[in-house]
């Protein structure tokens, strides 16, 4: 009767066994947990595009990927218990700027980690270096030519003194995009203005301020200054100072936008995504990509409250 009711159990734990190997192979989804900052529409677009580009792939969740979305709306507290969640539970992990990959970085590392809306990888000590990233972190960059920006402000009126800039300075990404601003708004004799702020609630009174000192200002690929645009927008129109924003979702509060359209970065990223799940790429030697592709978009209704043709910001483009 003892070895009937052995041989019993063991028929029964080798038919859960069989069950449960056809239960993983009928489930066989790779898992992609995606650590998104804040909400605001360059990181929304660049989610939308990621996905969007993994399903043009043949990679749609609920299909053969399974996505565990997280925001973590701007607290710390919340990026570090997220990615703490996802550690050693997912097949890749998507962050989305640059204190999203930071959490994830220092809660695992060995998990593939493809980050996007992120300025510089190196300073953030994201990657060894963008050529060579000799960790489990790769992706794409949102940096943009801050040359371009001077220089459409230069364009509109060749005869400025002053340009600035409002920024968070503890975002590592803001402080590198204002040092290359202000090298080269410099070399081109201007002189350059920092207003940096350490919260949205800071924001409205900074540009005020900053509209007083100067001729006209760029905006960073910055969370705290996406977050505000609406507020920017406002303060410059009464102002009438012309402003150049990074990125295609700054265009509501600007004159004009020359930069990033996050949701193509986030596509751009899903390609090196299909590469790790579907090719085995080993993401410690996947290069960091800079965006292939900058747009010029101009706000005309801007344009007229501030008495500017927008035909010499097209101009040559």
């Amino acid at each position: 009767m003892k070895k009937q009711v052995i041989k019993i159990m063991s028929l029964g734990a080798l038919a859960l066994g069989l069950m449960g190997c056809g239960q993983v192979k009928e489930n066989d989804q790779k898992e992609i947990g995606i650590i998104q900052y804040a909400e605001h529409q360059a990181l929304n677009d660049s989610c939308e595009g990621f996905l969007e580009g993994l399903a043009e792939a043949g990679l749609k969740d609920g299909e053969k990927i399974k996505v565990d979305y997280q925001n973590a709306q701007a607290d710390q507290s919340n990026l570090n218990s997220i990615a703490q969640g996802m550690k050693g539970r997912k097949d890749l992990v998507f962050t989305i700027a640059t204190p999203a990959t930071q959490a994830a970085l220092n809660a695992d590392k060995e998990t593939p980690t493809l980050f996007t809306a992120v300025t510089d990888p190196e300073s953030a000590n994201l990657v060894k270096s963008n050529d060579q990233p000799g960790t489990n972190a790769s992706g794409t960059t949102d940096m943009t030519p801050v040359e371009k920006a001077v220089d459409l402000l230069l364009k509109i009126n060749p005869e400025i003194k002053a340009v600035g800039m409002p920024y968070n300075s503890s975002e590592v990404n803001s402080e590198v995009q204002f040092a290359a601003f202000k090298a080269y708004a410099e070399s081109k004799g201007l002189r350059v203005e920092a207003q940096t702020v350490t919260s949205t609630n800071e924001v409205q009174s900074a540009i005020t301020t900053l509209a007083k000192k100067v001729d006209g200002i760029c905006l960073p690929t910055d969370n705290t200054i996406a977050q505000t645009i609406p507020t920017i927008g406002k303060v410059i129109k009464e102002a009438k100072i012309p402003t150049i924003g990074a990125e295609s979702a700054h265009i509501e509060g600007c004159l004009a936008t020359y930069g990033v359209n996050f949701k193509h970065l986030g596509r751009q990223t899903a390609e090196m995504a299909v590469k790790i799940l579907e090719e085995d790429a080993d993401i410690s030697k996947m290069p960091v990509e800079k965006s292939n592709e900058y747009e010029l978009q101009v706000n005309e209704e801007m344009a007229s409250a501030l008495g500017i043709d927008t035909d010499q910001l097209k101009k040559g483009e």
